[in-house]
């Protein structure tokens, strides 16, 4: 549904928000995964991710490396100012705000909603994985920072003072926590002007934190999103490196080969990692019949999320306690099985990178059917955004099409696509794993004690990733 010029406007919409969260991205629909044998489904993926544990063990780690290292180059690129695009980004996310105030009260009709949640949330990550960071460029605000620092002579970046490292990632963690609460938790998430205020509160928050702690801090670990997109764009097999001579070299490298060279994170690093996978993870769940008669509400006659509200805020949190939990468990026992003294964060630092490919799975397989579905809203809504009979697109009498969901053909091959996305996001992270282990083992049996108990981890999380897309789900 990219249709050029068109497409590539939606898309800059969407990238410069930054802070809301979606109703409309959770239009799955799974009741027809109940049909598949499911059960063979989920024992043949957590195999498949076990198989590869066993075959990446098998695999020398010079070998491995070597592997990892391998390099095609394409060619070159010119080299584009980033100042511009993200200004430009902040043109068209203001426009967005205020056609969100201003425009039509229906989210599949108005741009905003439809931008942030199906382009930029559900379609934005997942450019990173093939494209790397965009987000680098298409931020909305550190090109407006860039500017206003230029005419003010340098004096806004003098001014900043340090963003204090005892806070690690903590201020990432807070405001992705937010916005996931927004997104999942909160009654009105996609209505315009619900959605118009809350992104406003981020720009103006964020900006101001940008100019108080300078750009390379604030986006470094204090951005809710920043950090997360740069972790995505280390799984796209493509390589930028910019030439003394002004160009970009565009080269092709193995996707996820980014994640093995990176450094150790710090342990709030590690917990920002672990929430954006909780997130999803608690998405999905919490409309499951399991989790609402868990909490007392009756699948079948779902009141809405204000019956919710209270029971879904700590399932989010728990969500989170809990994954943080058993992946800090892992890697310590990992460590002991080793028989390493000490501490053992730096194994759990470059461990945690192999859960990135878990993350970004999840993310395509939960809302793959919105993105097929709301990414047709969305082309629409940019066809006539202010809704006075525009047809800026040529889309005039383009009818969204569901077929592809209520078929039993074509429900299948969704199911299979959503199947084979967490089967194949967990195998990389099995490999990721072992060559993270790798790194700060002494030898190949050093290596194997301390991924193994992570490995176990994934097949299991395969196991519960593939039940949730075969479970019956409510809301």
């Amino acid at each position: 549904m990219a249709g050029g010029r068109s497409w590539s406007g939606v898309l800059g919409a969407l990238l410069l928000v930054g802070g809301a969260g979606p109703a409309l991205a959770h239009g799955s629909e799974r009741g027809f995964v109940m049909l598949l044998p499911t059960g063979h489904v989920m024992a043949g993926g957590a195999a498949a991710v076990a198989a590869s544990f066993l075959a990446a063990a098998l695999i020398p780690e010079r070998a491995g490396r070597a592997i990892a290292a391998a390099r095609l180059r394409l060619g070159t690129v010119p080299a584009v100012d980033p100042t511009w695009t993200s200004t430009l980004s902040a043109v068209i996310v203001l426009a967005l705000v205020a056609v969100g105030f201003l425009g039509y009260p229906d989210p599949l009709t108005n741009p905003l909603p439809l931008s942030i949640w199906t382009v930029w949330w559900v379609g934005f990550p997942l450019a990173h994985a093939v494209f790397g960071n965009l987000w680098a460029y298409l931020n909305p605000l550190t090109g407006p920072y860039r500017l206003l620092d230029r005419w003010l002579g340098g004096e806004l970046k003098a001014a900043a003072r340090p963003l204090p490292a005892g806070l690690g990632y903590w201020p990432a963690i807070g405001g992705f926590l937010l916005f996931a609460w927004f997104e999942l938790v909160s009654l009105k998430p996609d209505e315009p002007e619900t959605l118009a205020t809350a992104v406003s509160i981020y720009l103006i928050l964020s900006f101001a934190c940008l100019a108080t702690f300078g750009e390379e801090d604030w986006m470094g670990r204090g951005d809710p999103f920043a950090p997360f997109f740069r972790f995505v764009a280390r799984l796209s097999p493509l390589v930028f490196e910019r030439r003394d001579d002004g160009r970009v070299a565009v080269v092709l490298a193995l996707p996820g080969a980014g994640l093995v060279h990176a450094k150790p994170m710090p342990v709030t690093g590690v917990a920002y990692v672990l929430l954006t996978l909780a997130t999803v993870s608690f998405d999905g769940f919490s409309k499951t019949f399991t989790w609402l008669s868990f909490i007392g509400i009756n699948p079948l006659e779902f009141p809405g999320r204000s019956a919710v509200t209270g029971a879904n805020t700590a399932g989010l949190l728990a969500a989170f306690a809990v994954l943080a939990g058993v992946f800090f468990a892992a890697t310590a026992i990992g460590w002991a099985a080793a028989g390493r003294p000490g501490r053992y964060a730096d194994a759990a630092g470059r461990a945690v990178l192999s859960v990135v490919p878990i993350s970004i799975a999840f993310h395509l397989a939960h809302y793959l059917t919105a993105l097929l579905v709301n990414g047709q809203y969305a082309l629409l809504a940019a066809n006539d955004p202010l809704g006075l009979g525009a047809n800026l697109l040529g889309l005039r009498g383009m009818q969204v099409t569901t077929s592809f969901l209520t078929s039993a053909a074509g429900s299948t091959r969704v199911f299979a696509v959503q199947t084979g996305v967490i089967v194949v996001g967990h195998v990389v992270a099995v490999v990721a794993a072992h060559l993270a282990a790798a790194a700060v083992a002494r030898s190949r049996r050093e290596a194997l004690a301390i991924e193994a108990p992570l490995a176990a981890v994934m097949v299991g999380y395969t196991a519960f990733g593939l039940w949730l897309l075969s479970t019956p789900t409510a809301g």
